[in-house]
């Protein structure tokens, strides 16, 4: 039996654009994430009662980098999101659809840095419910 190991609280995402101005309010207002900390070069918006997304302007070392990143948001209204973008003007890359070979329903969006949004649902039961105790 492996030992426990020490307790992760929270987690964060980190992004990284060359228009921080025209990033930010994507995930603030089209999303509707709060934005829980202004860093200045760096805004971290809340994505779950404990994961948040990070987007902060690129520096050296860091990169805009969309390519094999998929940002899955669970949620148990795919179609109320996707409705939600589409009135915002976001275009899907298709409609909600269920997915047999993973036993979710889900749809795809771009945020203005081209990284892959994905709005999901697991269909299967063994997908453990959120905590409620903590939202």
């Amino acid at each position: 039996m492996a030992a426990a190991h020490p307790p992760i609280d929270q987690q964060v995402t980190w992004v990284y654009t060359t228009d921080l101005p025209g990033t930010a309010p994507f995930y603030a207002e089209v999303l509707g994430l709060e934005l829980v900390l202004d860093q200045g070069q760096c805004r971290i918006f809340r994505a779950g009662p404990d994961s948040f997304i990070g987007v902060c302007h690129a520096r050296p070392g860091r990169h805009v980098e969309p390519r094999g990143v998929v940002f899955t948001f669970i949620t148990p209204d795919v179609d109320g999101w996707h409705a939600r973008l589409e009135a915002h003007g976001i275009d899907s890359l298709e409609a909600p659809q269920r997915s047999a070979a993973f036993n979710v329903y889900a749809f795809f969006v771009r945020d203005p840095n081209g990284y892959l949004l994905e709005f999901q649902q697991f269909l299967d039961p063994a997908w453990p419910a959120p905590d409620a105790g903590r939202r």
